[in-house]
């Protein structure tokens, strides 16, 4: 990610829903070294941030007795969220949950584009995002895994004006030519069953170690480390619960 802060239209924020807040807390503390901090306020609901030293870097949410789902939901940075969400519907998108406040935070709302990825639009009023990206432990890229790659070009490009940057080997989502995410077409290799959606990526000091720690952790590696192109090295992985994240190598271009 060429991005080293939250700005408009770029990723700012990652939170991954579970079932066990003590559990998961365990498990990435053990895998990024990860701190935890529940803010206490009770329309907060256990909202927990994880932090790198003293920076925020991810959501933990805990599920309520609801059926909700066990995944990571990336977030991004916008100037207005009531105007985003009306260009997310303008473009075929839905809104699952309609704008709101966090008090003191911000203001949220949880969309989905045409396909049925979801994801999260954040308008900043006191919490930023993440205060650490691209290192070791935090947030460094983000992927969308696509079934009609022209239709999601379309989508986000009128939402968000991405620039686009397309080869025939994978397809780079940017802001003023800082790349910060990509885009996978879902061929035949991919389940019927699985749907579209967003991929974070978080940097670590080494994906085939961090790969050995999460397993050791009770976790999944769901695509073995893989050097894709020079130095940069991934591995995507499962936490106990099963919400699934990828891992690469902190300080390779990506």
């Amino acid at each position: 990610m060429k991005l080293d802060k939250p700005v408009a239209g770029g990723p700012c924020w990652a939170e991954v829903g579970t079932p066990d807040l003590k559990a998961a807390e365990g498990f990435y503390g053990e895998l990024f070294g990860w701190r935890a901090e529940t803010d206490s306020r009770a329309e907060m609901g256990g909202y927990t941030i994880a932090h790198v030293g003293q920076l925020p870097v991810a959501g933990i949410v805990p599920l309520g007795a609801e059926p909700a789902p066990v995944t990571w939901f990336v977030t991004f940075a916008v100037a207005d969220v009531d105007a985003t969400v009306e260009r997310i519907r303008s473009a075929g998108g839905t809104v699952v949950f309609e704008p709101g406040e966090v008090p003191g935070m911000g203001r949220f709302a949880s969309v989905a584009d045409p396909q049925g990825a979801g994801f999260h639009v954040w308008q900043a009023r006191g919490f930023e995002g993440a205060g650490l990206l691209n290192e070791p432990g935090s947030l460094g890229w983000v992927e969308l895994m696509s079934r009609q790659p022209d239709r999601s070009v379309d989508f986000y490009t009128t939402v968000f004006g991405w620039s686009v940057n397309a080869s025939e080997r994978y397809t780079q989502w940017g802001l003023d030519g800082a790349d910060f995410g990509g885009m996978v077409t879902m061929d035949d290799k991919f389940p019927p069953e699985v749907p579209p959606h967003w991929l974070p990526y978080f940097a670590v000091a080494d994906v085939d170690a961090s790969a050995t720690t999460a397993t050791e952790a009770g976790g999944t590696v769901l695509m073995d480390p893989t050097t894709v192109r020079d130095s940069l090295r991934i591995a995507v992985l499962r936490d106990p619960p099963g919400a699934m994240f990828g891992v690469y190598l902190a300080g390779a271009e990506v």
